[in-house]
């Protein structure tokens, strides 16, 4: 594979992806981007440039798409200030499939200006960290849906941008066990929904980051 872009948040998820594609599929030229879009833990941007130069990116772009935030007002608590992040436990069962936590099609709007970037690069791969939440879960994370955008980006009359989701059908804690063969730096992941200086240790993102590194038999 000659050139590939990871779309890179600095959560746990795609970081690893981002150093799985980088050790194990030897891409020559490997590129990452990330966005800005109104999160309330916009300090996983810093971990993702972390990561990025530690892994050997090319280049990596963070994309300013604050207007996005603006624009879905009032349907995410990732994004919006009057909205709160629940704790964990206080997520109905009925909503765990689609909490407040989830971003109105945020993923394919990513992924589209990332399939945008790739086309124009001439790369034709691009690498999503989507993966099988224990806990809760969206559906633009499962494999279902990376099948169908591939679909439709089948309709490029030239070279057709592919989306890869290698671990779709992983649980966090398969993305820890991976991590830590190829040596990840879990320090420099972000997880918490949040925001703030210190992980909050209880929403939904803390909890099954906290359950994964449990269940690996490994400290955070």
């Amino acid at each position: 594979m000659k050139k590939a872009v990871v779309l890179l948040s600095g959560g746990m998820d795609s970081v690893t992806l981002l150093h799985y594609v980088k050790q194990k599929l030897n891409v020559e030229e490997l590129y990452a981007l990330s966005f800005v879009y109104g999160q309330k833990h916009v300090c996983e941007l810093e971990m993702a440039r972390w990561q990025a130069s530690a892994a050997g990116v090319l280049v990596h772009r963070v994309i300013d798409i604050s207007f996005f935030g603006e624009m879905i007002h009032g349907s995410s608590a990732l994004t919006d200030v009057d909205l709160a992040v629940p704790d964990l436990d206080s997520v109905d069962e009925e909503h765990l499939d689609q909490p407040i936590t989830y971003v109105p099609h945020r993923n394919l709007v990513m992924l589209s200006l990332t399939a945008s970037y790739a086309e124009a690069l001439g790369a034709t791969d691009i690498f999503y960290g989507a993966q099988a939440q224990d806990e809760y879960g969206y559906w633009d994370c499962t494999s279902e849906f990376v099948e169908k955008l591939n679909v439709v980006l089948d309709l490029n009359r030239l070279d057709a941008v592919t989306v890869h989701a290698p671990f779709t059908e992983k649980s966090k804690t398969d993305i820890v066990k991976i991590g830590m063969e190829l040596g990840v730096d879990y320090d420099h992941t972000w997880s918490c929904y949040r925001g703030g200086d210190k992980p909050c240790g209880t929403c939904p993102s803390c909890v099954e980051r906290e359950k994964a590194f449990s269940s690996a038999d490994s400290a955070d």
